[in-house]
């Protein structure tokens, strides 16, 4: 007895993409992690904003955060530093005009929030936009940069 293929009629083709599927594991992930350290917590449903991959690194005298807008202008992006809670938010507005064949962007509002884990610079902050990435570094405070310490003899 030989088995035959499986078909999918009658399904809804974009639940069966799966970088649609990473990304919305992605977020649950976000979610379930924003709950347990305490932090915001973030959304992914119609109502409220989805988030952006990103990237978030340090280096000897500052934190780096990357962000992926494909399509976003930077007049549609709103950044904001307080204390140590870095927030990105926007939106990713509609294109009209278009007879859509499949569609993997997102569009509607969306919101990256991070805490950096140490005193920042707030008046240094330098941010950029470039090729729909978005990079925002984050200068430490000299009391949060590491001491050398020589050792005497």
């Amino acid at each position: 007895m030989t088995q035959q293929p499986v078909r999918r009629t009658g399904r809804n083709l974009a639940a069966l993409d799966p970088d649609r599927e990473f990304a919305d594991i992605y977020d649950r992930m976000d979610q379930l992690l924003s709950f347990a350290l305490g932090g915001p917590v973030s959304t992914t449903t119609a109502q409220g904003p989805w988030v952006p991959m990103a990237d978030v690194s340090e280096t000897e005298d500052s934190y780096v955060i990357e962000i992926d807008l494909p399509g976003v202008r930077k007049d549609d992006v709103d950044i904001q530093l307080a204390d140590q809670l870095l927030t990105i938010t926007g939106e990713v507005h509609e294109q009209e005009g278009k007879r859509w064949r499949r569609r993997a962007r997102r569009v509607g509002r969306f919101e990256f929030r991070t805490y950096l884990p140490g005193d920042v610079d707030t008046e240094r902050v330098d941010a950029r936009f470039e090729h729909g990435v978005l990079t925002i570094a984050v200068p430490k405070a000299e009391a949060a940069k590491p001491k050398r310490i020589e050792i005497s003899s």
